[in-house]
């Protein structure tokens, strides 16, 4: 089978294609490297006019005319991509909004990818038209959006998520829901809002290509160590405010007995080996499920702060925890942290059952038969 991966901004497409080539498919990604993350695709785009005087020029033409440059330019870039991305059986794009193009552009893009490839799938795991309306409309379930009603996050910092509410986009949305054969969720976060939805085909958890993250027992030998990273352009939305005040509470509690190491906007390939020493990671809070980052982690056998609500217990069927559920209270956050820091044994605990977790649900070989098997049926 010939698979096109479209988009790449978490590793989550890089290790569905290991797992594909493990299983004997020809397999491709196109898209950005997501910025300072710099992920490997195969056939690259740039996003160009965007920074600088070119970036404000850019915004004023916009503001103008309503003509965008930046996905004008990345579709030349596509155009000269057309040739490698065709022929294909199977095209998945991570996104809605795969290309970052404005949707006159990116539906320029996916139509092409429709008439020379024989079936096109969509993965939600990341905001979407479908993922966004039903935040706004679900103000209970764990999300960014109440950030934003309650001011904490302006429009402009919440553009990202905003476009999906826009006329122009939710024309994009019926545009790639009428053509596609389905849509995949990646973890709880993107399943809950799409049960009962006709177009969807289920959950398939996030790929780990665990041979490549060893796990590694970290002794509890003089300090507990605590890594925070931090993605500048996502501080509010991952929770990151709560964390500090609560690693200052910490601090000041246990300062002989912790060292905390705190990261900004690192390459994902620098970022993915800084925590190596690290026994507690501190990943997200708004989410019922895991992320990328939180998942390599736990592999790596760290007791990781992130999404672990009940539903991601009751899914999986889990009878001890495998990771911390994190959510917007510093006391919380401090009382968990307060227990593991005082008994050090239930760490290594968590870390075995946390690699024995990632091994049975998230093999990037077992998780590429699931991908297969969808494909193949619709």
């Amino acid at each position: 089978m010939k698979v096109l991966l479209v988009g790449e901004f978490s590793h989550l497409h890089n290790s569905l294609k290991e797992g594909l080539k493990a299983l004997g498919h020809e397999v491709f990604i196109i898209g950005q490297n997501d910025g300072f993350k710099n992920f490997p695709v195969d056939f690259p785009i740039q996003k160009k006019w965007d920074s600088g005087l070119l970036k404000k020029i850019k915004i004023a033409i916009f503001k103008i005319s309503g003509f965008d440059i930046s996905s004008y330019l990345t579709y030349r870039q596509f155009v000269k991509f057309k040739k490698q991305c065709s022929d294909f059986d199977i095209v998945q794009l991570i996104n809605e909004n795969s290309f970052y193009c404005t949707p006159y552009f990116e539906e320029k893009i996916i139509s092409y990818l429709l008439k020379n490839n024989q079936k096109l799938f969509l993965l939600s795991c990341g905001y979407d038209y479908l993922n966004v309306k039903y935040c706004f409309e679900n103000l209970d379930f764990k999300s960014v959006i109440p950030l934003y009603l309650d001011k904490k996050i302006d429009s402009k910092s919440f553009g990202n998520v905003l476009k999906f509410r826009k006329r122009g986009f939710f024309k994009l949305h019926q545009f790639i829901y009428q053509n596609c054969r389905g849509i995949i969720a990646s973890d709880l976060d993107y399943d809950l809002p799409l049960r009962g939805n006709e177009k969807y085909l289920g959950l398939i958890p996030n790929p780990i290509n665990t041979e490549k993250l060893p796990f590694l027992p970290t002794p509890i030998k003089d300090k507990i160590v605590i890594f925070h990273g931090i993605n500048n352009d996502n501080y509010l939305k991952k929770g990151n405010d709560y964390f500090e005040k609560a690693l200052q509470i910490i601090e000041q509690k246990y300062a002989s007995r912790i060292e905390i190491i705190t990261v900004r906007s690192v390459p994902y390939a620098e970022y993915i080996n800084l925590y190596n020493s690290c026994h507690i990671l501190l990943d997200q809070i708004y989410a019922y499920d895991q992320g990328y980052n939180a998942l390599e982690a736990m592999a790596k056998g760290k007791v990781v702060f992130t999404g672990a609500e009940t539903e991601f217990i009751q899914y999986y069927n889990l009878a001890e925890k495998v990771c911390i559920n994190a959510i917007p209270d510093v006391d919380y956050l401090v009382k968990e942290l307060s227990f593991l820091i005082e008994n050090p044994e239930e760490i290594s605990l968590i870390a075995k059952r946390a690699r024995a977790f990632i091994e049975e649900h998230h093999n990037h070989i077992k998780i590429a038969q699931n991908y297969i098997q969808k494909w193949t049926k619709n």
